[in-house]
């Protein structure tokens, strides 16, 4: 019988084997950071002890290993640090230009293509591409849709292993959305210190939550004269509706305040968003996920500035269509061990890849679903040779066989991250 889990992962430092958090590994790690040395990852080559290069950052309470820029491919899919080939999704396109990390300082650079503050008298709406969803991107900047999938990769949301049943509720998304904001910069500011993310709400602490809400809204309060600072949300929608001055967003666990949009974006949104609307409202499971600019005005009111939608499974994994719904659906009943690939809102030629599993041999599969032909989403798409891709063209009739397991699963990371 075996177990989804294994010990944490191995690296090699200065010549000696150490295991994530044994005792002396902290040490280790800021020692090698002060001597400016690079551990490796021994997913790979554990007996020879030549692994895969790695590099030390600081945090403000410590030290914590890296994988290098572009290198996520190359360790083993079982390792804490195993990323899909960028060329599986749309990350590649960004990476360098749009998403620079210093491996240095341990901090990465967004450049984004939307402004964080607000000059009076000036509105921005999103754009009627049904791809980018907010606005479009010409692959040198981050859209609100791309800034949402690439913290969404970076907390980890989009992978999913068998142990994490029932383990991945709206706290586990915070709590992981949060630690992937650090130490990133985005249009000069700490990305943390500009991002609101609602805490799960509890009666009992409503005060307290509105309160610790209220401060970190502070920043954004109108002031006469000056630009004024917008706030980015990630939260879950609960409703899109008209209220008695307009329209409104109602946002799941912040129940004692709306976000107020005007009729113009209300409008716009139903055309931009059309099918992930529908997909929302065709299942009570779907979560909707929503990133937006807000404004605070001198009252306290928040509206919102521009926004971008994300349909959710249960499990909180990102899908675009009913077939990708049901295909995610399936690799989770079946307690697969898979990665979701996201678009970053760029227009690839190459097609998308819904899952890549990392559960068939030592060589990922990804899988591709193509809609029906002459549809709005039938365009020329070319697909990969390697690795060997498994295609469903739902054309011609329901999903096919998945490929069989080729091991038991096991991962680094199992224990700590759900």
């Amino acid at each position: 019988m075996h177990s989804d889990t294994v010990p944490t992962a191995a690296y090699e430092i200065a010549g000696r084997r150490w295991v994530k958090g044994a005792p002396g590994f902290a040490e280790a790690i800021a020692d090698a950071f002060a001597q400016q040395r690079r551990p490796r990852c021994l997913c790979q080559q554990v007996e020879t002890g030549k692994g895969i290069e790695m590099y030390v950052a600081r945090l403000i309470d410590g030290y914590i290993v890296k994988r290098m820029p572009n290198t996520g491919s190359q360790h083993a899919t079982s390792c804490l640090s195993y990323e899909p080939p960028a060329e599986l999704s749309g990350l590649g396109g960004l990476l360098g230009s749009a998403i620079s990390e210093n491996t240095a300082t341990g901090k990465t650079t967004l450049k984004l293509d939307f402004p964080l503050t607000k000059i009076l008298g000036r509105s921005r709406l999103p754009s009627a591409n049904r791809h980018s969803g907010s606005v479009a991107t010409e692959g040198t900047k981050l859209s609100l849709t791309g800034l949402l999938h690439y913290l969404w990769d970076q907390a980890e949301l989009t992978r999913w292993r068998p142990s994490f049943k029932s383990k991945r509720s709206w706290a586990t998304v915070r709590k992981h959305l949060l630690q992937a904001t650090q130490h990133k910069i985005a249009s000069g500011s700490e990305l943390q210190n500009v991002i609101y993310i609602p805490e799960v709400f509890c009666v009992e602490q409503r005060d307290a939550i509105n309160a610790r809400r209220l401060v970190h809204w502070g920043q954004a309060l109108l002031t006469q004269g000056q630009k004024q600072q917008l706030i980015l949300l990630i939260g879950e929608v609960k409703a899109i509706e008209r209220d008695r001055y307009g329209y409104k967003v109602v946002v799941k666990h912040v129940p004692d305040q709306a976000f107020a949009i005007d009729e113009c974006l209300y409008r716009k949104l139903g055309r931009c968003f059309e099918r992930e609307l529908a997909l929302w409202g065709a299942s009570e499971v779907t979560h909707m996920v929503m990133i937006s600019t807000f404004s605070v005005s001198a009252g306290g009111m928040p509206s919102i500035q521009e926004l971008s939608l994300m349909p959710a499974t249960a499990q909180w994994i990102p899908v675009e269509s009913a077939f990708e719904l049901q295909l995610i659906d399936t690799l989770v009943k079946e307690g697969r061990a898979f990665t979701r690939g996201l678009r970053y809102g760029t227009f690839p030629l190459q097609a998308l890849a819904s899952a890549i599993l990392t559960d068939t041999s030592a060589s990922p599969c990804p899988l591709y679903v193509l809609s029906q032909p002459g549809s709005e989403d039938d365009t020329p798409q070319m697909l990969p040779t390697s690795p060997s891709p498994w295609v469903w063209h739902t054309s011609y009739g329901g999903m096919p066989q998945l490929p069989a397991k080729q091991r038991p699963f096991s991962s680094f990371k199992e224990v700590a991250q759900v």
